[in-house]
């Protein structure tokens, strides 16, 4: 599979302050159980380069560290575990749960206690205290009700495989991680009740009516807007801010649930800037931080209080849950989707 190019952000000055002579700067600083911080801290991420961009102002102002961030899309798993005894960075922040707990049992990650995580639910954590949860990603099927109507569209992820959508679908391909949760949480319901044959079957014929694969998420919402198919499936955030810019796109609460993604945020094994890593996870985690991403960039929150100050679209989703055991997608989701990349897929329909 190609690989996606890294790109690296050095954010902010030199500042250097210690925890002793910062009363005035905010709480971050204080949970960091009195030690001076280091004055910079590599993180390895996921999210748009935006985002990160304002989490490392800010946390640069509340503590004067230098941040660079390293944005590695589909190579992040990859990259922490190849450095597992060498870390060039100090802090995971993005990827899915299901990266993160297979992580987890590669033992390159450390325990952190910031305290905001007991307020948490248990879904959106370790219960040995590696990874915290900060921001939960519904993915859902949507439509152009230009193209179909109420009647004519989805009602559950099964309908998507029926003969009547051919040529009509367009999806992310398996380098996106929302994609790839999703195709696995798919194969999951059938493997959960001993039916993964008929899983990958199901796959496949979800291929056949598949249009198009697009590396791009704006190019995928593109080609809904431009009428060239009528489904696909995003996260929430993306169609409800793709909705609110004019294209005429209903979103489908599937019978069976949509996957719910938790995006983590973890302390790295043996990494050199200790003291920076925990204030940053006691930072980005906050309640204050998790709702100004979710004001600011849409990200919904996972601490409930911090929903309580979200956007109101967050505040009133509504929305089944699909029933999904990370633990096993963790286990299982890279032979899947190599199996679904290598001999399911249409490489043919793949849009770079």
């Amino acid at each position: 599979m190609r690989k996606r190019k890294i790109i690296s952000l050095l954010i902010g000055a030199s500042l250097v302050l210690s925890l002793t002579g910062c009363s005035s700067k905010s709480n971050t600083n204080e949970k960091s159980q009195s030690k001076e911080l280091e004055k910079n801290l590599v993180i390895y991420s996921t999210h748009p380069e935006d985002l990160l961009e304002s989490v490392a102002k800010d946390f640069e102002k509340e503590t004067g560290v230098n941040v660079e961030f390293i944005n590695l899309k589909g190579q992040l798993a990859e990259k922490v575990e190849a450095e597992k005894n060498d870390p060039q960075a100090d802090v995971m922040y993005g990827g899915s749960s299901a990266t993160y707990l297979e992580l987890e049992n590669k033992d390159v990650f450390e325990k952190t206690q910031p305290s905001w995580a007991k307020d948490l639910d248990p879904l959106f954590k370790s219960k040995d205290g590696l990874w915290y949860g900060t921001i939960q990603t519904p993915v859902m099927m949507f439509y152009n009700s230009e193209m179909l109507s109420k009647d004519q569209a989805p009602k559950d992820w099964s309908d998507l495989a029926n003969e009547r959508f051919k040529d009509k679908l367009v999806f992310r391909n398996a380098g996106s991680s929302s994609a790839k949760a999703t195709y696995s949480s798919l194969l999951y319901q059938y493997d959960k009740v001993g039916k993964l044959d008929e899983g990958w079957k199901y796959m496949k014929d979800l291929d056949k009516n598949t249009k198009k694969y697009y590396e791009s998420g704006s190019l995928q919402f593109q080609a809904i807007g431009r009428k060239e198919a009528a489904v696909s499936f995003a996260v929430l955030s993306s169609i409800i801010e793709n909705k609110n810019n004019g294209l005429p796109l209903e979103i489908v609460n599937a019978e069976s649930g949509s996957p719910v993604i938790t995006d983590g945020v973890a302390k790295i094994k043996n990494c050199k800037n200790p003291n920076a890593a925990n204030a940053f996870i006691e930072y980005v985690g906050s309640v204050k931080t998790q709702a100004k991403l979710a004001n600011e960039f849409d990200r919904m929150p996972t601490l409930k209080a911090a929903i309580e100050k979200s956007p109101k679209w967050m505040q009133d989703a509504n929305y089944k849950v699909m029933d999904v055991d990370w633990s096993v997608i963790a286990k299982n989701q890279g032979a899947w989707m190599q199996k679904w990349d290598l001999e399911i897929k249409d490489s043919n329909k793949e849009v770079k």
